[in-house]
């Protein structure tokens, strides 16, 4: 064992004497990239996937090592081809919402979220949460930004019809035709009620003190994940409000920072896409992420 740990020691040296700056700008750039991918995998169950392969990985590595079993390395030896190409199938819807996070990172774009509709909607949609939340009163408003969310309207019923508090109390209201489901606001405009919104994979709601989450909460998440839509959550059993953005949910929020929130998002500003805006968000997840868990 002693002379096992003294050729690591050895071979780790004789790496590092051989390390010039073109190698350590290698090593920093190859980090960069699998931090990134680790981060947008994070809280997705892509990230529990990885741990299993990679303690797999490294559990066959070691047995393959042992002289004592030829049987199995020789076995481990051939199917291991099989096992990589199997990857890409297992992994395949997180490798498509990685790759829909990265185009969404890859193009400039003015919004024009901030214009006075825009504004008047989220206005209603503070006012109507906070009576909805009030009367605890079930409820999940699905705000579209740059991804078309028309997939998930054809699922629902069609309105068409301007924001107001009245109109979201009203289709919210226990045991109505409408009040199962998401409601999709574009604009000014409720497109549709009673949609049907993706239930989320990640481990996220599992690991919150707040467990007895359900559907909503859950579909809220789902939808964040595969688009940048932002949605606003009330509580059936406690009336709490909650956003989510980017497969992040921030709960328990009063009526002022609920407007802070809606307002940032939805502002007149210009978005800072590629390499810049991707580790921009990424800097601002970490931060909800923090705040969250204080």
């Amino acid at each position: 064992m002693p002379e096992l740990f003294i050729n690591l020691i050895n071979s780790l040296a004789f790496i590092f004497e051989r390390l010039d700056w073109l190698d350590l700008v290698d090593l920093i750039l190859v980090t960069l990239i699998f931090f990134t991918i680790l981060m947008l995998l994070r809280d997705t169950q892509a990230a529990v996937l990885l741990r299993g392969v990679f303690l797999l990985i490294v559990l066959i590595g070691l047995l393959t090592t042992l002289e004592v079993l030829p049987a199995f390395s020789w076995l481990i030896g051939n199917t291991l081809p099989a096992l990589l190409l199997a990857i890409p199938v297992i992994f395949a819807p997180e490798i498509r919402r990685t790759l829909e996070r990265l185009g969404r990172a890859g193009t400039f774009s003015t919004s024009d979220r901030g214009s006075q509709e825009a504004q008047d909607a989220v206005t209603s949609v503070i006012s109507a949460a906070a009576r909805l939340s009030d009367r605890k009163h079930g409820a999940l408003i699905v705000m579209q930004r740059q991804d078309s969310l028309e997939e998930y309207v054809k699922t629902g019923v069609l309105m068409n019809a301007r924001v107001s508090p009245e109109l979201l109390l009203q289709v919210f209201y226990p045991n109505t035709p409408l009040h199962d489901g998401a409601v999709i606001i574009n604009g000014f405009q409720v497109v549709a009620a009673s949609c049907v919104m993706p239930l989320s994979s990640s481990g996220v709601l599992t690991r919150s003190p707040e467990r007895q989450m359900g559907l909503r909460h859950r579909a809220a998440l789902g939808i964040s994940e595969v688009t940048d839509a932002v949605a606003v959550v009330v509580s059936e059993e406690t009336g709490s409000i909650s956003v989510v953005h980017g497969g992040r949910m921030i709960r328990r929020l009063d009526i002022e920072r609920l407007e802070n929130i809606l307002r940032t998002f939805f502002r007149a500003k210009i978005r800072r896409r590629g390499l810049a805006g991707l580790f921009d968000r990424l800097s601002s997840n970490g931060a909800r992420s923090r705040r969250e868990d204080s």
